[in-house]
């Protein structure tokens, strides 16, 4: 999702040292055509990288920025999934599958020649990273879920009674815009936006990080979210509509496990935690954040996944 700017709206911190350069990069083939990654720090200093994985479906890395000031320990991977962001755009629903985005992780791997790293996913991307999590890879040092769509009956069941907690006169709006014809256009997007103004992104980004997602081809690809998702956060219409992906927790590794969710987060703590605890992991809260934790709290964020991080390349 892709929510504007308010000019009275108050800005998100930009952390000392984020890199919004990228100091390499690469397009690599994956099926269906070719991605975009961006890579700061040493991939050769001894510590093993971390690469992050966007939700959507259908956003762009451009939320992570922050996460570049970990580029002074480690190398910090940013890509762009298939028809996101600065990747090809070849718009094809047959590339829409779950395993292929999986799958465009161990390709950004093999191009870069890394043997070990850390990956972390959010959102759409926590399913990724759960998905790819399950699967052992050999070279996975760290795996970290954040706000994961990780079921989407729970995540739908979670959305109501958020949307139930809204205003009275916004909660009724939200039921009904999701009866087609039901509801004037306009006040939908308003009160979606309410929704979102609480529980995805509390603040907008700063100047600096929004003039960067601006010169993105394609900071929010509408068509893949509806395709795969549906019109909002809170309704699932789409090819994902059925996910669960409840069985793959107990097939991660735990101990080298991280759930995270925003203290406002449309992924509930105490759903988020009850995932951790299913597959033996640690869990973490980011204060004054919610889905959007690495642009509205960076400094918690980043201070929780940094030492974590170290415990983990051993």
């Amino acid at each position: 999702m892709h929510l504007p700017d308010r000019g009275d709206a108050k800005a998100a911190p930009m952390m000392p040292g984020i890199r919004l350069a990228p100091e390499r990069e690469a397009m690599v083939p994956v099926e269906g055509g070719h991605i975009y990654v961006r890579i700061n720090g040493d991939l050769d200093n001894g510590r093993p990288p971390i690469v992050m994985a966007h939700g959507g479906p259908g956003s762009s890395h451009w939320y992570f920025l922050n996460a570049t000031t970990l580029a002074d320990d480690r190398a910090v991977i940013l890509y762009d999934q298939l028809d996101s962001g600065r990747s090809d755009n070849p718009n094809d629903p047959a590339h829409w599958r779950v395993e292929r985005f999986v799958d465009e992780l161990e390709a950004i791997r093999a191009h870069l020649g890394i043997a070990r790293w850390h990956m972390l996913g959010t959102s759409w991307g926590g399913t990724i990273a759960l998905e790819y999590g399950a699967r052992r890879p050999e070279g996975l040092a760290g795996l970290i879920l954040q706000s994961p769509l990780v079921s989407t009956e729970i995540w739908l069941r979670d959305a109501n009674r958020l949307k139930d907690a809204m205003p009275p006169a916004i909660r009724d709006l939200l039921y009904r815009c999701d009866v087609p014809g039901a509801a004037d256009e306009a006040e939908c997007a308003a009160a979606t936006e309410a929704f979102y103004r609480r529980h995805i992104q509390l603040y907008d980004p700063a100047p600096e990080i929004a003039a960067y997602r601006a010169a993105l081809p394609r900071s929010f690809n509408a068509t893949i979210y509806n395709h795969m998702w549906g019109r909002a956060e809170f309704t699932a219409s789409g090819t994902l509509a059925d996910y669960d992906g409840r069985p793959l927790l107990g097939r991660l590794n735990g101990s080298r496990t991280l759930f995270v969710t925003g203290e406002a987060d449309e992924a509930l703590p105490e759903t988020v935690a009850s995932f951790a605890r299913a597959a033996g992991a640690d869990f973490a809260i980011v204060p004054d954040a919610a889905h959007f934790a690495m642009n509205d709290n960076p400094a918690a964020y980043l201070a929780i996944l940094r030492p974590w991080l170290l415990k983990q390349d051993a």
